[in-house]
C-alpha cells in the first residue's frame, strides 16, 4: 500500500484533494442550506412538531453508519466506499426534492444520512492517507476552507431558493456537485489493496442503530406524545440502557469490532472524541435553531436568516487554517483550548441573545462558535491521524466523526424537545392549550402566514419561541463551558 500511496503522492495527489474537498463540499453545504430552508419547509409542509426531526433522521443514520464504513475502508479501501456512500446520499437528496410531507421528507433524511456517514470520515481518511503529519496539519486547513466556500453560497442559495423558486432545489442541487465527486476519485484515487479475510461488525451497526433511535425518541417526544411514567416511554429506557451494554459487550466479544475498544486507552483520542461530541451538540444547536430564532422572533427573511449562519462557517475555515499552523508550534492542547475559548464567548452571545439585538448580535455568536469549531476539530483529526497507523486510520478517524453525529443527533433531539416543550407549556399557561396546537408555530416562521393569526396568538407565540430558544442557548453556553474543562485534560506531552 505504501508503495502506491507514493505513486499516488507524486502524480495524483492535487486531483485527488480537489475530488475531497468537493465531496466536503455536498457535506458542508448540506448543514448551512438545509438550517436556512428548514423553517419554509415546515411552514409548507406543516409539522412543526417534528422540527428537530428533519435533523435528527439524517444524523441518526449518519452516526449509525459512520463507523461501519470507517471499519469497511480500512478493509476494501477508500475509493469503493466513498463512491458509494456518495450514490446513497445522491439518491436521499432527490427524494427530499420530491417530499410532499413532512414524512416522507424525514424519510428520505434517513437515506440521506445513510450515504454522509460515508462522505465525511472517507474523504478526511483520504487525505489522512496521502499526506504526512506535518502536511495534513497545512491541508486540514485548506480542507476547513471548503466550510468558508459553503458559508458564503449554501445561505445565499438557500435564501435566493426560498424567497425566489423553491426549498426543493436545496436539495437538487446537491446531484452535480456529487457526480463530479464521485466521477473525481474514480478517475484519480488507484489502491493497491491487499486482499484479506476479515469479518464485518454488521451486529454492533445494528445495536447502535436501535438504540440511538429509542435515545432520539425519548428526547423527543418525553413528557409530549409520549408520557414519562408511560409503559412505552419506560420500554425505550430500558432499551437504550440494554442496548448500551449490549453494544460494549459486543465489541468485546466480536473478531473484528466496528469500534475497537482499545483506541479509547489512548488519553487523547478518549478525550478528543468526548470533547467532539458536546462540541456536535453546540453545532446543531445553533445550526438547527438559529434560523428559527431570526424569522420566527426578528421577522427576518429566510436570506437574512442564512447570513447569520454564513459568519460561523467562515470563522471555521479562517481559525482551522491558523489551528494547522499553530498546533506544529503550540501543540494540540494549547491550540484546541484556545477553540474551547471561543465557544464559551459564542455561548454568551447566545445565551445574552433578545429579538431587540438582531441578527447582527446573532451573527457575531455564530462567528465565535465557528472559530472554536476550526481550532478544535482541526486539532482533534491531526493529533487521532497522528497517533494511529494506516490500518487503522479509517476506523479512528470515524469513531471521531461518529461521536460528533452522535453529538449532533441527541442534541438535535434533546434541544428540539427542550424548545417544543417550553411552547407548549407557554400555550398552557396563557389558556391557549386547548385552542392552539405548537403546529401554529409553522405561521410565525412565515413571514406571509403572519396576518392569519390574530395578535394575542401571534405574540404568546412569538414569546414562547423566544423562550424556548433561550433555554436552548443556556443549554449551548453549559455545554461550551464542559467541552473547555475536558480540552484541559488533553495530554500536555505529544509523541
Amino acid at each position: 500500500m505504501g508503495n502506491q500511496l507514493h505513486k499516488n503522492k507524486k502524480l495524483n495527489r492535487p486531483f485527488i484533494l480537489a475530488s475531497v474537498m468537493l465531496g466536503m463540499f455536498l457535506a458542508a453545504i448540506e448543514g448551512t442550506i438545509v438550517a436556512t430552508a428548514i423553517p419554509s419547509i415546515v411552514a409548507d409542509l406543516g409539522g412543526f412538531s417534528l422540527y428537530s426531526w428533519v435533523f435528527s433522521a439524517y444524523l441518526l443514520t449518519n452516526a449509525a453508519t459512520v463507523l461501519i464504513f470507517g471499519k469497511l475502508s480500512d478493509t476494501f479501501g477508500r475509493k469503493p466506499v466513498f463512491v458509494i456512500g456518495v450514490s446513497i446520499f445522491l439518491v436521499g437528496s432527490i427524494s427530499c426534492g420530491l417530499s410532499n410531507s413532512m414524512t416522507m421528507l424525514i424519510v428520505s433524511r434517513f437515506v440521506q444520512g445513510l450515504g454522509a456517514g460515508a462522505v465525511m470520515p472517507i474523504a478526511t481518511t483520504i487525505v489522512g492517507d496521502i499526506y504526512d503529519k506535518h502536511e495534513r496539519a497545512k491541508i486540514q486547513g485548506y480542507l476547513s476552507s471548503v466550510w468558508g466556500i459553503s458559508a458564503v453560497t449554501g445561505p445565499l442559495l438557500g435564501g435566493l431558493f426560498i424567497d425566489f423558486l423553491s426549498w426543493r432545489y436545496v436539495f437538487w442541487m446537491n446531484l452535480p456537485l456529487g457526480i463530479l465527486a464521485i466521477l473525481g476519485i474514480v478517475f484519480f484515487l488507484h489502491e493497491d489493496i491487499e486482499k484479506k479475510h476479515q469479518s464485518i461488525d454488521y451486529g454492533g451497526s445494528i445495536i447502535i442503530m436501535v438504540t440511538v433511535s429509542s435515545l432520539l425518541f425519548i428526547l423527543v417526544e418525553g413528557g409530549l406524545k409520549i408520557p414519562w411514567t408511560s409503559p412505552i416511554m419506560i420500554s425505550l429506557i430500558i432499551l437504550v440502557i440494554t442496548g448500551i451494554i449490549f453494544f460494549l459487550v459486543h465489541e468485546k466479544r466480536v473478531k473484528d469490532p466496528m469500534m475497537p475498544m482499545d483506541i479509547w486507552r489512548n488519553k487523547l483520542i478518549s478525550v478528543a472524541n468526548v470533547t467532539t461530541f458536546i462540541t456536535g451538540m453546540i453545532l446543531i444547536g445553533v445550526s438547527s435553531y438559529l434560523p428559527a430564532f431570526v424569522q420566527g422572533v426578528m421577522n427576518q427573511s429566510a436570506t437574512i436568516a442564512g447570513f447569520t449562519l454564513t459568519t460561523m462557517s467562515i470563522g471555521w475555515p479562517i481559525s482551522a487554517i491558523i489551528a494547522g499552523k499553530l498546533l506544529l508550534v503550540i501543540g494540540y492542547r494549547n491550540t484546541s483550548l484556545i477553540g474551547g475559548i471561543s465557544l464559551i464567548i459564542g455561548g454568551i452571545f447566545f445565551y445574552l441573545l433578545t429579538p431587540e439585538m438582531g441578527p447582527v448580535w446573532a451573527g457575531a455568536g455564530s462567528f465565535f462558535i465557528g472559530v472554536g469549531m476550526g481550532f478544535t476539530s482541526t486539532s482533534f483529526i491531526v493529533s487521532i491521524q497522528s497517533t494511529v497507523n494506516w490500518e487503522r486510520r479509517g476506523i479512528a478517524t470515524a469513531t471521531n466523526m461518529f461521536m460528533r453525529s452522535l453529538g449532533s443527533a441527541i442534541g438535535a433531539a434533546l434541544l428540539g424537545g427542550l424548545l417544543n416543550s417550553k411552547i407548549e407549556s407557554y400555550l398552557t399557561n396563557h389558556s391557549l392549550g386547548n385552542k392552539v396546537s405548537i403546529n401554529a408555530s409553522n405561521q410565525i416562521l412565515n413571514l406571509d402566514s403572519h396576518g392569519e393569526l390574530s395578535e394575542k396568538i401571534k405574540s404568546v407565540l412569538q414569546d414562547g419561541l423566544t423562550a424556548g430558544l433561550h433555554n436552548v442557548y443556556s443549554l449551548l453556553l453549559i455545554m461550551a463551558v464542559v467541552a473547555c474543562i475536558l480540552i484541559a485534560f488533553l495530554p500536555k506531552k505529544e509523541s
